[in-house]
């Protein structure tokens, strides 16, 4: 990975993308060390999360150069359909083929429906149902796969119930862990069982 690039916006779900900016953040586990992230949002100005945090970004969404292997995260928000977000909503399915990794959440993955860009792509999202009744542009049921995080190619998505398969995902495609040590890290998140932290310890030799 390049850049990690964090979208921020009113009401945006904090707990969706605590354990992914966690792990990049303090890189404590990662290959190369921590990756620093930057916050994007359409300007300057604070946004409030969901859980009251208020987060200013360090850039404005129109000032910033994606380049091939830099990482998106789009998470979710009660305000993704608002006229505002249109503008990164619009870069998206460029910033994919263009070998930019999207990873979007929850709301986020409504919003890439409602304009077309799951149509054609494997995905998941909080439901079929919920992106049919949300999207009145969504035609990609075909694609749609149930289960809590989906990665295809350089889209990721994921249900707002699945924060930490959605940082399973990343971590996996961005290769920022080595592949037993991201292993292990999964296991001992979801089992809750101690034992998985001892094999992820060991991993890091």
């Amino acid at each position: 990975m390049n850049n990690c690039y964090l979208y921020v916006l009113d009401t945006m779900a904090d707990w969706e993308i605590a354990q992914i900016t966690a792990e990049l953040n303090s890189g404590r586990f990662l290959k190369n060390g921590k990756v620093t992230i930057r916050k994007v949002s359409q300007s300057l100005n604070p946004v409030t999360s969901m859980g009251g945090m208020s987060i200013t970004a360090d850039l404005k969404l129109s000032e910033v150069e994606f380049s091939d292997g830099d990482l998106l995260i789009l998470p979710g928000a009660d305000t993704w359909m608002e006229e505002e977000q249109k503008s990164v909503i619009e870069i998206v399915e460029n910033l994919i083929d263009r070998g930019v990794i999207v990873a979007a959440i929850c709301g986020a993955t409504a919003a890439l429906a409602n304009a077309g860009i799951l149509n054609s792509r494997k995905h998941t999202s909080n439901g079929k149902g919920f992106l049919e009744m949300m999207c009145p542009e969504y035609k990609g049921q075909d694609n749609y796969i149930d289960c809590p995080a989906v990665c295809d190619g350089n889209l990721i998505t994921a249900s707002g119930l699945a924060p930490l398969e959605f940082t399973y995902e990343i971590l996996k495609r961005t290769e920022v862990m080595k592949e037993e040590t991201v292993s292990a890290w999964y296991k001992l998140y979801s089992t809750k069982e101690s034992r998985y932290f001892f094999e992820l310890m060991e991993s890091m030799k």
